[in-house]
C-alpha cells in the first residue's frame, strides 16, 4: 500500500534562490500502528473462531509481532507503534471487546496513526465496524500481503496473478456503507420495478473483471506450458528453491548462478519467478528456479491466482526447501511451508524430490549437516556447504539414472547432435588416428532410457 500523499505536488511554489524552480518535497509515509492480536485461552479461541479467522497460534507472540512489522516495512510504511494484544476471546462485530477497541481508539488518536495494520484475517463487518469505531483505515494480513505483492509484481504474468487475487479478496469486501445509492431503477420511466442494489452491481462489474482476467491467464499458463514441454526436451532437470519468506532463496539463487536477482532482508523482496542454468560438480547441468516465498497463513487467493507459476515447483524434479535455522520460529515456519505445499500437491515427509537446505549456518554456528543427516546446513552468504549441497543433487539426479559409452560414426552428426539433445553428455572422445567413431559416456533418466535404446542401442559398448 503507497501512501496517500507520497507524490511531489505539481504547483509547489518556485523557491526563492531561481525563478521557477520546483521546491522538492520528500514522500509523506503513511504512519501505521501494527496490531497483533493473541488469544489468551486456546481452547475457548478454538471454539471461537468461526470458519476463517486466524487459528490459534502455536508460535511465539515476539516473533509474530515481529514478522508483522516485517510486512509493514515490506511496504515502505512508518510504524509508529506496534503492539501485542491479548484477547479472551473474538468478537463477531469487532474481533476485538469493546473495551479494547476504545483504548485502541484513543492510542491511535495520540499517536496520529492513518492506518491500523490488525495481524489476522478479518472479517468485512468486523474491518468496516473497526474503521467507524477507530476513524481510521484498517487493514488486516490478507489485504497487507496482497497490497506487498501488487508492489512487487514486475512481469505481466505476476501484475495479472496478483490483480486476479486482489479481484476476488475485494468482491469478498463489497460492505455497503451508502443508502442514496441503494438502488437502481429498471425498466422503462416509471414502470420498471426497483432494479439492482448497487451492491449487486458492483459485484456484477468485479465478475466481469475477474472472467476477463482468468482468460488472459489461461493465455498465459498455455505459453509457460509450451515453455516447460520446451525445457522437457532438453536433458536438464528443473530445482526449485521453495521456502518461508526472508529465508535466503534469491541469496542461494545468486551464489550459485551469479544472477542479480533482488536478495534483501525484507519480507518477500523477490515475487516473480527466476531461472538460471548451473552446472554441477561433474558437468551436468541443472536449471535452478527462484520461486515467492511462503508465510503463514498465505491468502487462499494467491495460492489460486499464483498456481501457474507454483506449477514449477509442481513439476521440478528436485524441490530444495530452504529453512532460516538461525529463526527462533524456524520449525512453526517449516511447518507453515509444508502446508502450502501440501496444497499444491506435494507433501514434504514422503516425497523423494525435496531435500530440506538449512540455511544461514554462519548466524547458528551450532548447526551442522553430519554424516548421515536428513538434512543439508549451509550459508547463502558466505558459501560454506555449497559444494555438498551441489554433490547432494548431483548424486539425487544419478540415482536413478544409468551411464552407458557408447561409440557413434564419426559421420553421424544427426545421432550426435540428438544424443546432446536429449540425453546427458558426460565425456566425448573425439576420434584419433584411422579411428572413425566418437567415444561418448552418456546419462540418461529412467523417462529418456526407451527412446535412447531404439536411436543408440546398436552404438551401446558399456553400460556403467
Amino acid at each position: 500500500m503507497k501512501p496517500i500523499d507520497d507524490r511531489k505536488s505539481p504547483q509547489s511554489p518556485p523557491s526563492s534562490g531561481k525563478t521557477g524552480a520546483m521546491v522538492d518535497r520528500q514522500p509523506v509515509r503513511q504512519r501505521v500502528a501494527v496490531l497483533v492480536p493473541i488469544l489468551r485461552n486456546r481452547d475457548a479461541a478454538r471454539e471461537s473462531i468461526a470458519g476463517g479467522t486466524r487459528a490459534p497460534q502455536s508460535r511465539l507472540p515476539e516473533a509474530s509481532l515481529e514478522e508483522a512489522c516485517g510486512l509493514a516495512a515490506a511496504i515502505d510504511l512508518d510504524i509508529a507503534l506496534a503492539q501485542i494484544v491479548p484477547l479472551p476471546a473474538i468478537r463477531p462485530a469487532t474481533y476485538f471487546g469493546s473495551g479494547k477497541v476504545e483504548e485502541i481508539r484513543g492510542i491511535l488518536k495520540s499517536e496520529h496513526v492513518d492506518l491500523a495494520f490488525v495481524d489476522t484475517d478479518l472479517s468485512p463487518v468486523q474491518q468496516r465496524n473497526l474503521e467507524r469505531e477507530w476513524h481510521v483505515k484498517v487493514i488486516d494480513r490478507t489485504g497487507l500481503i496482497l497490497e506487498i505483492f501488487a508492489d512487487r509484481a514486475q512481469t505481466r504474468e505476476g501484475r495479472l496473478q496478483v490483480d486476479l487475487a486482489h479481484l476476488n479478496y475485494q468482491r469478498s469486501r463489497l460492505v455497503r456503507s451508502w443508502t442514496h445509492l441503494e438502488r437502481q431503477r429498471g425498466g422503462l420511466g416509471f414502470v420498471g420495478g426497483p432494479g439492482e442494489t448497487q451492491i449487486e452491481a458492483d459485484r456484477r462489474i468485479l465478475q466481469q473483471k475477474i472472467t476477463r482476467l482468468e482468460k488472459e491467464l489461461d493465455k498465459v499458463k498455455r505459453t509457460r506450458d509450451l515453455h516447460r514441454v520446451k525445457r522437457h526436451k532438453a536433458p536438464h532437470p528443473v530445482v526449485a528453491l521453495v521456502g518461508y519468506t526472508n529465508a535466503g532463496k534469491s541469496t542461494l539463487f545468486n551464489k550459485l548462478t551469479g544472477a542479480g536477482v533482488y536478495a534483501k532482508d525484507l519480507l518477500f523482496a523477490t515475487l516473480d519467478p527466476t531461472m538460471r542454468v548451473v552446472k554441477l560438480p561433474h558437468g551436468s547441468t541443472i536449471i535452478l528456479s527462484d520461486t515467492v516465498g511462503f508465510i503463514s497463513e498465505l491468502p487462499t487467493q494467491l495460492v489460486a491466482a499464483f498456481r501457474a507459476t507454483l506449477e514449477e515447483v509442481m513439476l521440478a524434479d528436485i524441490i530444495l526447501h530452504i529453512r532460516d535455522i538461525s529463526h527462533v520460529d524456524t520449525a512453526i515456519q517449516a511447518q507453515d511451508v509444508a502446508e502450502t505445499l501440501a496444497l499444491l500437491g506435494v507433501d514434504p515427509e514422503t516425497d523423494e524430490r525435496v531435500i530440506e537446505v538449512w540455511n544461514k549456518i554462519d548466524l547458528a554456528p551450532d548447526i551442522q549437516s553430519g554424516t548421515g543427516s536428513a538434512h543439508l546446513a549451509i550459508s547463502a552468504l558466505t558459501g560454506q556447504g555449497l559444494d555438498d549441497l551441489l554433490a547432494c543433487i548431483e548424486e539425487r539426479l544419478a540415482a536413478d539414472s544409468k551411464c552407458y559409452r557408447v561409440k557413434v560414426p564419426a559421420g553421424d552428426g544427426r545421432l550426435i547432435a540428438w544424443l546432446y539433445e536429449r540425453v546427458e553428455v558426460l565425456d566425448r572422445r573425439d576420434p584419433t588416428g584411422e579411428e572413425k567413431t566418437v567415444e561418448m559416456d552418456l546419462r540418461v533418466s529412467p523417462e529418456r532410457a526407451d527412446h535412447f535404446r531404439s536411436k543408440a542401442g546398436d552404438y551401446i559398448v558399456q553400460t556403467m
